[in-house]
């Protein structure tokens, strides 16, 4: 039943000035949006978002993404007038030191929160990873008579949004792949940071849209709930993905800022927060005023989201004595357990010195996974022949095909990046995306929010070195690995053999406390014969003894990881064979092994050996915290240089007479 226009309306002015008290009462923050688009928010979520506040993890939900993370204060005030746990406590305490209302929206640290965005743009492409794994689970368990995902995902999104490059790719790629189940209600104040948007942004973005094969309407005033409830009827009738241009007024009500920049992203002041609010009818006190009546209409959200779910646990009762099989499975999709055996039986590599590129031995483990593990979806950036990452048991995912597993994704790395992040939010989506380690930077952002969310996404990297050859410095990285390992939470992981890049992967789906990046090789590397050195499966460890060489107590480290373990353990043989005592470490992970205890860590690295050579083909930063005082790195402190990779390799110093050199110098330090 709709309410009075009258309570309506002071159910609008609720959020305008909850969220204006929290931002003046913390002398931060972005009252613009959330005063502008409290209609907007109003009607999505009182008329048409299906959500249960008392599980915020219902399976079937709708998704709600505030793309402009900015106007966090309209996200906060709704899950709190809804019944979400999130006091009014927490919301006078916006912004602050340990709160549940971060001054963006952080996944997990407050419930109802779907995903972390801020950075614009990164919300747009989350919605559309989101939009990809319902398509994808609809397909995979729905059956005639029998929906069990059937559910839609809007966002607000803003001039900002609209502006990045990521959401222009991500648009394209929705586009194509039709996923009619996303609304966006699009923020139009003609307000950026600078001033009017018209400095910068005077594109049709409608026209912008339509050609990318999006359902366009315009909504002329944001005030208008039923022209916005229409819209959004509309849009759910659409087979397209759906965009409602809104226009509003930023900071609608303050006398002097409304419809400036001025509104954005800092407190109104006292004096212009009472001009609003005498404007618009409001009460100057108390501060956080929700009339009783306002939060008994907005508390209907909990006896309505109960019965949604309800009804859904109905189907799903129904679903499983029609399907006993698929309900166990999806079961086991909802709790998030991996299937019994998914990494039993998986290629071993039998000792080769040709041996194989790590990104074809991982290529072949994760085929062999997805055979066991039904879940994992993923895809390359317009790379699948390089970065061999197609699965092929399944067919691509297109619009025509949703149970595919193979996306797409095409030159949109950083798409790909927040679409992945997306993905891996929905239970039974273990997603990966692809591209050479070069490319990591056109989607940085993403990746650090993967990490800073966290989200289980796993990031796979190939052509990682100057060992890559002929393409040059172009695409050779050298800053990647330490770029990557700078950030916490990222686990980096760079196999030297096909039987470690097998562990990788087993260690990157295990993983789901935060992403995992894989860095492989594009040209062959030996496999290493493991009867000889230590098994693979101590990768898990990060770092770990290969072999001591040579009839003495170790007397120097050799430590590397990828490419260039090779280039240790020929330089540990000629060592040994000249009477030294030699430990090998191959050191595939930092992360994983500053993880371990004290105690194994002084296992592999000795404090008494004060000897240690690590050698790697990058920059050396952060190696030092593993060489000690008396170490020494081989690194490229240079960009690559366009030549067959063996050669480039060896002019650059990665050759086992360089490492040789370098070890038998450190040789001569212990004599003096």
């Amino acid at each position: 039943m709709l309410p009075s226009k009258e309570l309506e309306q002071r159910a609008i002015n609720t959020l305008r000035f909850l969220s204006a008290d929290a931002v003046q009462n913390a002398d931060s923050g972005h009252p613009g949006l959330p005063m502008g688009a409290a209609p907007v928010g109003y009607t999505l979520w009182t008329r048409h978002l299906r959500h249960n506040p008392r599980n915020p993890k219902w399976a079937d939900r709708d998704r709600f993404v505030l793309s402009g993370g900015h106007g966090s204060m309209l996200l906060y005030s709704l899950l709190h007038l809804t019944g979400y746990d999130l006091s009014l406590d927490e919301i006078k305490r916006f912004r602050q030191w340990g709160s549940k209302t971060p001054g963006h929206p952080e996944y997990w640290v407050a419930p109802g929160v779907e995903t972390s965005t801020g950075p614009l743009g990164q919300g747009f492409a989350n919605a559309v990873g989101m939009a990809i794994a319902e398509a994808h689970l609809a397909s995979r368990f729905n059956r005639p008579g029998h929906e069990i995902f059937n559910y839609f995902i809007y966002a607000i999104v803003t001039d900002g949004d609209l502006m990045e490059g990521i959401s222009s790719e991500a648009a394209s790629i929705a586009g194509h792949l039709k996923l009619g189940k996303i609304i966006f209600l699009y923020d139009d104040n003609n307000i950026s940071i600078d001033g009017s948007t018209n400095l910068t942004f005077t594109e049709n973005v409608g026209a912008r849209f339509e050609a990318y094969g999006w359902h366009v309407q315009h909504v002329a005033d944001g005030n208008d709930v039923e022209g916005i409830d229409a819209a959004i009827r509309a849009a759910k009738e659409d087979p397209r993905p759906s965009l409602i241009r809104v226009r509003s007024i930023i900071g609608y009500g303050l006398p002097k800022r409304a419809g400036t920049e001025k509104a954005h992203g800092e407190p109104p002041g006292i004096q212009e927060l009472n001009g609003a609010k005498q404007k618009l009818g409001w009460p100057l006190e108390p501060w956080f005023l929700i009339p009783g009546d306002v939060l008994e209409f907005f508390r209907g959200a909990i006896d309505e989201g109960e019965r949604h779910e309800k009804e859904w646990q109905s189907r799903l009762a129904a679903y499983r004595q029609a399907h006993p099989q698929l309900a166990d499975e999806l079961q086991r999709v909802l709790d998030g357990a991996l299937p019994r055996g998914w990494d039993a039986d998986l290629p071993v590599f039998p000792a080769d010195a040709k041996g194989m590129a790590t990104r074809v031995s991982a290529g072949k483990v994760l085929n062999a996974i997805a055979e066991k593990l039904p879940d994992l979806i993923g895809g390359s950036a317009d790379l699948h022949p390089s970065t061999k990452t197609f699965i092929d048991s399944a067919p691509d995912f297109q619009a025509a095909t949703p149970e595919g597993r193979s996306i797409h994704f095409g030159v949109r790395e950083h798409a790909m990046g927040g679409i992945v992040n997306g993905m891996n939010l929905t239970p039974g989506t273990i997603a990966f995306g692809a591209t050479f380690l070069i490319f990591s930077d056109y989607m940085r952002p993403a990746v650090r929010l993967s990490a800073l969310s966290p989200y289980p996404s796993i990031w796979v990297y190939t052509h990682d070195s100057i060992g890559l050859g002929e393409d040059g410095p172009t695409h050779q990285p050298v800053e990647h690995l330490a770029s990557l390992r700078a950030m916490p939470n990222l686990v980096v992981i760079r196999p030297s053999d096909a039987n470690e890049a097998r562990e990788a992967w087993i260690a990157a789906i295990r993983r789901r406390e935060g992403p995992t990046c894989l860095v492989l090789t594009r040209q062959n590397l030996p496999t290493l014969d493991r009867k000889e050195f230590a098994p693979a499966k101590e990768l898990h460890k990060g770092a770990y003894v290969l072999a001591d060489l040579g009839k003495k107590a170790p007397e120097i480290i050799l430590m590397a990881s990828g490419s260039e373990v090779q280039l240790i353990i020929e330089t540990g043989k000629r060592l040994a064979k000249a009477g030294h005592g030699v430990r090998l470490v191959a050191f595939p992970s930092w992360e994983l092994f500053e993880a371990q205890t004290k105690r194994y860590k002084e296992q592999v690295l000795p404090p008494r050996i004060k000897l240690r050579l690590a050698v790697e083909a990058g920059v050396a930063q952060g190696w030092e915290r593993w060489v000690g005082e008396r170490g020494a790195i081989i690194s490229l402190e240079r960009y690559g240089v366009s030549a067959p990779g063996d050669i480039a390799m060896e002019k650059l110093g990665f050759s086992v007479n360089n490492v040789l050199r370098h070890a038998r110098s450190l040789l001569r330090t212990k004599k003096r």
